[in-house]
């Protein structure tokens, strides 16, 4: 398992190792006997309540919050070279993000300490609810449609959109929580964990994390099945190569063994017609030059005679062609 799938399944984990703690008024005490009075990583729940000011909807009235992000996103078609299709494409143009301090208090009719927010958009998943959506629609002259369907980009339109965290919505907090001095401050937590601010509560929010673990970890099955089966096959590939090394060395062993055994045997006249005589039948003379190894090794027959692919007796390389050999 590689270090990325480990940062993965770890991060997927997130409240899976979170400790849930809730907003009593004991909740002071806890953290003040804790060591450091920090918890590394625990779990709220409360409603968004906000410090001093508020942010207003710019569509809806009474609409009131701590969080505001307006965005607008451009919807083009855009044609495919390749398919000869036209594909759907967004990109976000604007996007701007207003927040004022807040809180996780108890809910009204509940008793306990409010816990402050620190650093919201840096958690993973915050639970922001869209307030307002419209889509404009690109007004297009015929010029202009000659002109996209040239230069292969047709815009659609604009969508803007606005998100807000409510002021009373109810936030589910993952994250580390300390006391300093009589404030008590949710903020991301260290070695590496997921900082959450979701509108799920602490049940929904963890079966969809564990749902992600198993994911991850069937993934982890996966890859590493298919690392081994990656390294098993080039593992065996070697071995094999290895072998027909091994295996063409011996065989030129023999045929050296062979023809010294048959020039220590024969008489001295004799000797250099041995020397020319074909390594496959031994009793023909070698006429035949391999390419592109360039051994002189067989005749004719043989060389006709050898199985598909035709291979070099000597070396095991591929014969491309053949050329004769005259003696004079």
């Amino acid at each position: 398992m590689n270090q990325f799938t480990r940062r993965s399944i770890r991060c997927a984990n997130g409240p899976l190792g979170a400790k849930k703690i809730h907003l009593g008024e004991d909740l002071k005490s806890i953290l003040s006997e804790a060591p450091g009075k920090c918890v590394p990583y625990a779990v709220i729940e409360g409603a968004v309540r906000s410090v001093k000011e508020t942010l207003n909807s710019q569509f809806v009235e009474n609409c009131k919050g701590v969080i505001q992000r307006l965005t607008l996103q451009e919807h083009k078609m855009v044609w495919n070279r390749t398919t000869h299709l036209w594909n759907d494409c967004s990109k976000i143009i604007h996007q701007r993000t207003n927040t004022v301090p807040f809180d996780l208090a108890p809910h009204e009719d509940g008793v306990g300490v409010a816990v402050r927010v620190l650093k919201p958009l840096d958690a993973v998943d915050l639970g922001l609810e869209t307030v307002y959506e419209k889509f404009h629609p690109s007004v297009q002259s015929f010029t202009d449609v000659i002109g996209h369907y040239i230069s292969g980009e047709r815009p659609k339109g604009i969508q803007e959109t606005e998100e807000m965290l409510k002021v009373g919505a109810t936030l589910t907090g993952v994250g580390e929580l300390v006391l300093d001095n009589s404030t008590v401050r949710l903020q991301p937590p260290k070695q590496g964990m997921q900082y959450y601010l979701s509108s799920q509560d602490f049940d929904s929010l963890l079966q969809r994390q564990e749902s992600s673990v198993r994911l991850w970890r069937v993934l982890a099955l996966v890859f590493g099945f298919a690392t081994c089966a990656t390294l098993f096959f080039i593992l065996r590939r070697q071995y094999l190569q290895r072998q027909e090394r091994l295996r063409l060395q011996q065989m030129q062993e023999e045929f050296r063994e062979h023809e010294a055994q048959l020039l220590s045997q024969a008489r001295p006249e004799d000797r250099e017609s041995l020397k020319s005589a074909c390594v496959v039948c031994l009793s023909n003379f070698k006429s035949c030059v391999f390419l592109e190894c360039g051994h002189v090794c067989s005749c004719s027959e043989c060389y006709r005679a050898l199985p598909e692919p035709k291979r070099c007796p000597i070396c095991r390389r591929e014969v491309t062609r053949v050329v004769p050999l005259y003696n004079s």
